[in-house]
């Protein structure tokens, strides 16, 4: 029989240890011939990504030699770090920022020169001309004089044997350079300030020469309202896109000047790009289009026939990561569900034949511990809205709590602002429901999955709306007793961190937070940041300094005399994304009127925490943290985290 002990007291098999260490974040898929490549980011490995390739003899191998880490800083959120052609693979090295070839059984070199500043010359989202001579590539340029980088589509030598060379410029940005079958053509995005890609940008078509010159360019696509995401050729020529022009994400083709939709359906088929190299469909050899859309949450993987139908396959995935690839009737994805842990999967789509060549977790959770999510939509906002989250439960098989005492329960904030929590089995989630926490993952208002119309929800309204929405949530599950209204919590990273800590300072539903790396000062974000987000809050604020005195008054970090419960603090020292000073000074204001507080710094991190040694401690020490301020015993053994003024 299960014993009966205080929630979050519950003694749980998932340690924090397993979790950080166990966690091998996947992505970035493709396949040449019978070769399925993906990349994947060890924690225990201090975060080093590494190129893995499984082969038509079902061997899986390691490419990146030890000294190298795959993972480029274009955007400073990267991805597209790497591509293979034919036997040879092109990656970007983390430390020096240069292009590498590492050709089969030969070492890696570098193909593009060691720039001025060190590592100043960035390169993302390549593709290789059809005759292997040239690389396609964005490339970020950063000055020792300082500035804003420049961004543009550059050749290199896929030999090293020239340097690069610049073919397009004249935008703030650029994405998905894409060359057509034939190799006369060239697709591309571009937008520029103070528009995100996922505001409005522009779809590019130009004539391309042997030399990788482009000319003739036109704009086919695309415009300041109007979202573009992948454009792709098919193999026969045609250039497909995603576009947001009916307000949701979904599937076009170019035909001539007319554009065709596909299988058009209120459901998003696209996502926002933050990252480079980002896939959603891929064509199968027999004429169809593999795709995944996101409809109320739930991720779903469907085929487009060559006359428009959508068929949904009967897949047990709930949760598909931007990463889809097609060679032949041969399928790769990365995929999860609620009780299966996400992972690479090959799917044969002729046979429906499907095998799992990577899982991203080592952790075998027992099935008995697994919280399973349960989608709720709540009353938020004014004139009758809905925002969206997914609830978990306290499980546990070998506890249950107290006849009188409700679990206390996390509200978690996603990053971005506008990711999406996805129904899918994570580690951490079930570190906190295995010992008796709830936990809802909210999608609030802003967040992606839920149309362009919830997306801008969030324009001019960042710190209102999401709070409103987290706060809802909490609200709308303590009502109907599935959590205990007074020990809420909240957490968050990044945007989440933000609006953790708008939540705690302008409102006082909450007993205690926790935010990671989180925005405090919104000022400070607009004027000190990296390029891509430098203009991001004039949608989500306002523009800057026009409108200076609402970002002051949108900064947690001016009202923390405002703050009513206990908050800690975690940040990576390396933070260009959001500056340690942040939380440093949050720290000062905290210390400052004696509220209890704990401040976990990381040295070596930047934005997000890639060492297992780090995930585990921070895990630790907000459970630490949790246990002292919302009154439970810890049936863990665990390091003390400092709390002043306790």
């Amino acid at each position: 029989m299960p014993q009966t002990a205080p929630y979050g007291s519950w003694r749980s098999p998932i340690g924090a240890g397993a979790v950080a260490a166990g966690e091998t974040p996947l992505g970035q898929l493709q396949i040449v011939g019978q070769d399925i490549y993906w990349s994947e980011r060890r924690p225990r490995e201090g975060g080093r990504s590494v190129i893995m390739c499984h082969n038509v003899s079902g061997e899986v191998s390691e490419l990146t030699p030890a000294a190298f880490s795959a993972r480029t800083r274009v955007h400073e959120y990267g991805g597209g770090a790497y591509v293979v052609h034919e036997s040879s693979v092109f990656f970007s090295n983390f430390d020096d920022q240069r292009l590498y070839r590492q050709d089969k059984g030969g070492e890696a070199r570098p193909i593009t020169p060691e720039p001025e500043t060190p590592g100043g010359a960035r390169y993302a989202d390549a593709r290789v001309t059809s005759d292997g001579r040239l690389l396609v590539c964005v490339r970020e340029i950063h000055r020792a004089s300082g500035g804003q980088p420049g961004n543009e589509l550059a050749v290199v030598p896929a030999d090293g044997s020239g340097p690069p060379r610049t073919i397009v410029a004249g935008n703030d940005f650029f994405a998905a350079p894409r060359i057509s079958p034939d190799g006369h053509r060239l697709a591309w995005m571009a937008w520029d300030h103070p528009r995100m890609p996922w505001d409005g940008c522009e779809l590019w078509v130009g004539d391309f020469a042997e030399d990788g010159s482009v000319r003739d360019a036109l704009r086919v696509a695309g415009g300041p309202d109007e979202s573009i995401f992948q454009p792709d050729w098919s193999p026969g020529g045609d250039l497909h896109f995603v576009s947001d022009r009916t307000g949701w994400w979904n599937l076009y083709r170019l035909d001539g000047n007319a554009v065709t939709a596909l299988a058009p359906k209120d459901a998003e088929f696209g996502v926002p790009h933050w990252q480079f190299g980002l896939s959603t469909y891929a064509f199968l050899g027999d004429g169809r289009i593999a795709t995944v859309f996101s409809s109320r949450g739930i991720d779903q993987l469907a085929f487009v026939s060559a006359g428009g139908e959508l068929a949904v396959a009967e897949l047990p995935y709930t949760a598909h990561a931007s990463s889809l690839w097609a060679g032949g009737d041969l399928l790769a994805f990365i995929a999860a569900s609620p009780t299966d842990a996400a992972a690479v999967i090959c799917m044969n789509t002729t046979s429906g034949r499907r095998e799992v060549l990577r899982s991203s977790s080592e952790l075998a959770i027992e099935p008995s511990y697994v919280s399973r999510p349960q989608p709720i939509a709540y009353p938020t906002g004014d004139g009758g809205q809905e925002a969206y989250a997914l609830y978990y439960p306290p499980s546990n098989p070998e506890f249950v709590g107290p006849d009188d005492e409700r679990p206390p329960l996390i509200v978690k904030s996603h990053g971005g602002p506008t990711a999406m929590a996805q129904a899918q089995l994570s580690a951490q989630t079930q570190y906190w429901t295995s010992r008796g926490f709830a936990v809802v993952d909210v999608n609030y208002g802003g967040s992606s999955g839920f149309g362009r119309a919830y997306r801008e929800r969030l324009k001019g309204r960042w710190g209102l709306v999401d709070t409103e929405d987290c706060i809802n949530a909490a609200h709308y599950l303590a009502e109907r007793g599935l959590a205990d209204g007074k020990r809420l919590a909240i957490r968050g990273g990044s945007a989440g961190g933000y609006t953790t800590l708008c939540a705690l300072v302008f409102h006082d539903d909450f007993a205690a937070g926790a935010s990671y790396y989180g925005v405090a000062d919104c000022e400070t974000l607009a004027t000190d940041t990296h390029k891509f987000e430098s203009r991001y809050l004039d949608g989500l604020i306002g523009p800057y300094p026009r409108d200076q005195e609402l970002y002051r008054r949108r900064s947690p970090i001016h009202y923390a005399d405002r703050l009513s419960c206990p908050v800690i603090l975690f940040q990576g020292l390396e933070d260009r994304v959001v500056p340690p000073a942040q939380a440093e000074t949050m720290v000062d204001a905290l210390r400052a009127k004696r509220l209890p507080f704990a401040y976990v710094a990381f040295a070596g991190e930047q934005h997000g925490f890639r060492k297992a040694e780090n995930i585990e401690r921070s895990l630790e020490a907000e459970l630490f943290f949790y246990a002292a301020i919302l009154g439970f015993p810890l049936a863990d053994q665990i390091d003390p985290v400092e709390i002043e003024n306790l």
